[in-house]
C-alpha cells in the first residue's frame, strides 16, 4: 500500500510574498497561510476561531506570479505536500520544520460589489513541484 501526502488549505496570506531563489537557480517563492478552526471555549461555551499558521513553498514560473500579484491579507487556496525538513542552526542546535510544498495554488478573488466571487489559477499549466529543488 503507497502512503499519501496531500494537503488542501483555503486561508489569508499573513505577509507579502518573498520570491528568492534556489542554490539551483530555480525561483521560490514563500507564503505564510493562516486557516482558522472553529472551537468551542469549555468554560464560556462560546464559539471562536483558533488560527493555524502554515508556510508555503511555491516553485518556478508559478512562484514568480504568486509574488507578482499576491498581498498581505489576500486569500488563496493551496494544494500541494507536506515536507519535514531538518538542519543545524548557526549556533549549533539542531531545527526542523513542516512546510507545504505547492502544487497549485489559486487566487482567491475579494467580494465584488455585484456579490460574486470566483477564483483564478495562479499559473496556468504550471506546477509548483520540483522534487529536485533543494531546502533552502
Amino acid at each position: 500500500m503507497s502512503a499519501i501526502n496531500r494537503v488542501i488549505l483555503v486561508g489569508n496570506l499573513t505577509r507579502d510574498p518573498e520570491l528568492r531563489a534556489t542554490g539551483g537557480g530555480t525561483s521560490v517563492c514563500c507564503l505564510r497561510l493562516a486557516v482558522s478552526d472553529r472551537v468551542k471555549d469549555q468554560t464560556t461555551g462560546e464559539w471562536g476561531e483558533r488560527p493555524n499558521y502554515f508556510d508555503i513553498d511555491v516553485f518556478g514560473a508559478q512562484g514568480e506570479n504568486c509574488a507578482q500579484h499576491l498581498t498581505k491579507g489576500r486569500q488563496v487556496a493551496v494544494e500541494g505536500r507536506l515536507r519535514w525538513r531538518e538542519w543545524e542552526s548557526q549556533d549549533g542546535q539542531k531545527r526542523q520544520a513542516v512546510s507545504v510544498m505547492a502544487n497549485n495554488v489559486q487566487f482567491i478573488n475579494p467580494r465584488e460589489a455585484g456579490g460574486q466571487s470566483g477564483a483564478t489559477p495562479a499559473a496556468a499549466g504550471a506546477s509548483a513541484f520540483d522534487e529536485d529543488a533543494p531546502p533552502f
